[in-house]
């Protein structure tokens, strides 16, 4: 990885920032962004390992595009199989600590039930709510635990699709990279995701399709958020973060 690619500027993440930014950067071309957003998940929904990490590095793609002033086709969202390898092996290596817990998950479910489930079924009802309790606990535990990884993964892997999709980086070298801007930029990029988070909440209590209508303002905010820490390369590095940009 070339050393000028290695430099990234820390501090500069300011979320309210990000996602203002973010929605000025689409805001004129919102509905073709929201397509792009909706078709890119979806196509990455139907094979996860296979398909997502093209169609994300896709995404980010057309927000850079779109960041340089120049014209955005829809067609340009499959240029991310252009990476196709890169997009996958981000792909593999961000599901990896989440299929680390998944495995011990389900093995310590069967174990619990197995041992724990009382015999002759349910007809015993201080028995049954013991039970009911006991697996209730365990599936509370269980899901502040994936929470609390999903959100570390989701931070140290925010900048590898980027990454990939804007400085051509090789998958490892994306990963590596994005671990330790992310690290830097911790608070920054923590307060964005929990802000995203929200609003793709508030969303979900709009008739739950909401969400899906924020969902490119969250990817616009993130491309924001990485060219704040990843200038252009022609520009200098490190120094103080540019103005903030009207993407009129």
């Amino acid at each position: 990885m070339d050393a000028t690619l290695a430099q990234f500027r820390t501090g500069v993440i300011k979320p309210v920032e990000c996602i203002k930014e973010g929605w000025a950067l689409i805001k004129d071309q919102y509905w073709l962004f929201l397509g792009i957003s909706l078709v890119g998940i979806l196509i990455g929904g139907v094979v996860p390992i296979v398909l997502l990490g093209p169609m994300m590095v896709g995404i980010f793609l057309c927000l850079f595009q779109r960041m340089r002033n120049q014209p955005v086709e829809f067609g340009l969202l499959f240029k991310g199989f252009d990476q196709f390898v890169p997009g996958l092996v981000v792909t593999v290596l961000k599901m990896i600590p989440v299929l680390i817990i998944l495995v011990p998950y389900y093995i310590f479910l069967i174990a619990m039930m197995a041992t724990t489930m009382p015999r002759g079924g349910m007809e015993d009802p201080e028995q049954a709510r013991t039970f009911v309790m006991s697996l209730f606990g365990f599936e509370i535990v269980f899901f502040l635990v994936i929470m609390v990884v999903s959100l570390t993964v989701e931070i140290f892997f925010m900048f590898a699709y980027p990454l990939v999709a804007d400085r051509k980086l090789s998958a490892l070298d994306a990963v590596k990279l994005s671990f330790r801007a992310g690290k830097a930029n911790l608070g920054g990029v923590l307060g964005l995701m929990l802000l995203n988070m929200l609003f793709g909440m508030l969303g979900v209590l709009c008739c739950i399709i909401g969400v899906y209508f924020y969902l490119p303002i969250a990817f616009a905010s993130q491309a924001v958020a990485f060219r704040r820490v990843f200038p252009e390369t022609s520009q200098p590095l490190p120094g103080p973060p540019p103005p903030p940009a009207s993407w009129a």
